[in-house]
């Protein structure tokens, strides 16, 4: 009951934020201009700024694990290739397919990670979810721009000679690369922690009150434009991409990290990674690279609710085999 408590605790109002935005939009307060507004700035400035916080904050020569490292990476890549696969088996339309494949592997592990560890474990032992999402969440960044890009194209192209890689695409895809906000975000407070730069306080409250910004904008300006009569279009991609991002991954891979030996936080951190609720930044994301965003919004919501219920389960599942 305590793990259900805290579960809803930590996700629960991220869902009434979603909520709240789609009911500030039925009153008149929060209009589509104005959604998509904060859906571009939380893209730009918010989110990227948080992620430069999470990292730039981190001991990484500290808590250095790079076997743990390693094991993150590996897994994301290998996730990721085959919810590809999966899609497209399962989508068969191009405009639903990247959203789909997104929002079936992309974690809030930099929301949830620390959270979960602090609870578990106490606020001095959390160096494993910074080292978590240094392993995974650049890798979902950088193969969400190529996802989304190339599912982009496809869909823009009914001719098979134009669907294939070309000069302009892979450029364009590079450049969205080197050039998105979020990773740009990532990299930099990465290398800041590693050079170990100090920050000034006022340059701390700076990025701490901009940080503040990206989950409340970025929820509500998807609950503002969240339709049901498109998501009811989307119900069954929606339903499998959910399951594949609360249960599948986990039940394939915790067992390869305890074979691995590893346990205690290093496992929470995973199955936060595994099996925690697709990121905002899905939503986010696709709108901003031209995708409709309807079915990522639908993923985000059924996850968000769901996990609640979904990492309590597997809490008690691995306390009970005296895991964690």
């Amino acid at each position: 009951m305590e793990n259900l408590v805290f579960s809803l605790n930590a996700t629960l109002p991220i869902f009434l934020l979603m909520v709240l935005g789609y009911i500030f939009n039925k009153i008149g307060i929060i209009d589509e201009k104005a959604a998509n507004w904060m859906n571009k700035f939380v893209f730009n400035v918010a989110l990227p700024v948080l992620l430069f916080g999470d990292l730039a904050e981190q001991d990484f020569f500290g808590t250095w694990d790079g076997k743990f490292v390693l094991f993150c990476f590996c897994v994301t890549i290998i996730s990721i290739l085959v919810i590809t696969v999966l899609g497209k088996l399962l989508v068969k339309d191009p405009s639903r397919r990247g959203e789909f494949i997104q929002g079936s592997y992309r974690s809030s592990a930099a929301l949830l990670g620390i959270a979960f560890i602090h609870n578990i474990y106490g606020t001095e032992n959390t160096g494993m979810a910074p080292l978590m999402i240094l392993g995974s969440v650049p890798l979902y960044n950088i193969f969400a721009v190529i996802i989304l890009t190339l599912s982009a194209a496809d869909n823009k192209s009914a001719d098979p000679v134009n669907k294939k890689a070309n000069p302009s695409l892979i450029k364009k895809t590079v450049f969205g690369i080197v050039t998105n906000p979020i990773i740009l975000g990532i990299f930099i407070g990465l290398f800041w922690s590693l050079l170990r730069i100090p920050q000034p306080k006022i340059f701390s409250t700076l990025v701490s009150n901009l940080s503040a910004l990206a989950t409340p904008l970025g929820l509500m300006s998807m609950g503002a434009t969240f339709d049901f009569k498109k998501a009811l279009n989307n119900v069954r991609p929606a339903l499998v991409a959910s399951f594949i991002k609360l249960f599948l991954l986990v039940a394939i891979f915790l067992p390869f990290a305890v074979m691995f030996g590893f346990s205690g936080e290093k496992i929470v951190a995973l199955l936060v990674m595994l099996g925690s609720a697709t990121t905002v930044s899905c939503y986010i994301m696709s709108k901003s690279m031209g995708h409709e965003g309807t079915l990522s919004s639908s993923i985000i919501m059924l996850t968000t609710f769901g996990c609640s219920f979904s990492l309590t389960f597997w809490l008690f599942v691995l306390k009970s085999l005296r895991i964690i």
